[in-house]
């Protein structure tokens, strides 16, 4: 049987707190799936947890994690599993510190790679183990970001790790095909999610106008990409990146270094 085909899914999204993973798993909840959310932010997701059952989904677990630590993935996959076998993962959770090349460190960069490149790899290969075991198939979205093809002046070591989690969405697609495990990402574009931007600003003026589609895009435009991935209607799709942009990967990106500090994510959940 397909993972969900004809009963709610369990569904594990990271980076639940805030954001895009936040509206992620609302969105599942509509479905009435069961989930576990995971983020750094306990107290925040413990609010997320109830926003989901208001929506209409059931919490398996809410858990405080850093993913930083290589060993959580286990850990989140065998709390998960607790509850029921999991059918969806969604790796939403992510860090950008904004660092100059000048300015760049072994630490900053290895925690901006083991967060948003190899925490989404290890949580694959855990659910991979475990559904191969049960002969059962799975769905994994990964969110990358347009950053992975377009960097930004201080985004060096987030480019890099979005990229990483591209190629290795591919690997993983080509690999885990033949058990029924399928492997996608979902690129946003521009996506105002802080409270601090304010949409008379010359800043966000400027990103919108960088839009074909003249408009920021919002939670909502990701969330129908990443419940479209993990469903029926896409059962041939496996190894794509989704770009939810507006169009802005068909050209160039012209923010300046202070305008994009101030439009991109900078907690942990982003």
């Amino acid at each position: 049987m397909a993972a969900g085909e004809g009963r709610a899914r369990h569904v594990v999204v990271t980076g639940a707190a805030n954001g895009i993973g936040r509206a992620i798993a609302v969105g599942f909840g509509r479905q009435s799936a069961l989930l576990t959310l995971v983020d750094r932010d306990g107290d925040q997701l413990g609010r997320v947890a109830t926003e989901v059952e208001v929506a209409g989904g059931r919490i398996a677990a809410a858990l405080s994690v850093d993913l930083a630590v290589a060993a959580s993935a286990g850990h989140v996959l065998a709390r998960a599993w607790e509850a029921a076998p999991v059918d969806v993962l969604v790796s939403a959770a992510g860090i950008y510190p904004s660092i100059d090349v000048l300015e760049l460190d072994a630490a900053a960069w290895d925690r901006v790679q083991a967060v948003n490149a190899r925490a989404p790899m290890l949580l694959i290969a855990e659910l991979a183990r475990r559904a191969v075991q049960e002969n059962r198939g799975a769905n994994v979205v990964n969110i990358s970001s347009g950053a992975a093809i377009r960097s930004r002046p201080g985004g060096s070591a987030y480019s890099t790790s979005k990229a990483a989690l591209e190629a290795a969405t591919r690997a993983a697609a080509l690999e885990l095909g033949r058990h029924s495990i399928r492997v996608n990402a979902v690129a946003p574009g521009f996506i105002p999610v802080a409270s601090r931007l304010n949409p008379v600003t010359e800043e966000y003026a400027a990103a919108v106008s960088d839009n074909p589609l003249g408009r920021p895009g919002t939670p909502d435009d990701v969330v129908r990409a990443v419940l479209w991935l993990a469903g029926d209607d896409a059962a041939w799709v496996t190894g794509q990146t989704v770009r939810v942009d507006g169009g802005t990967s068909t050209g160039a990106w012209r923010l300046p270094r202070a305008w994009s500090d101030a439009l991109l994510p900078q907690a942990e959940d982003a």
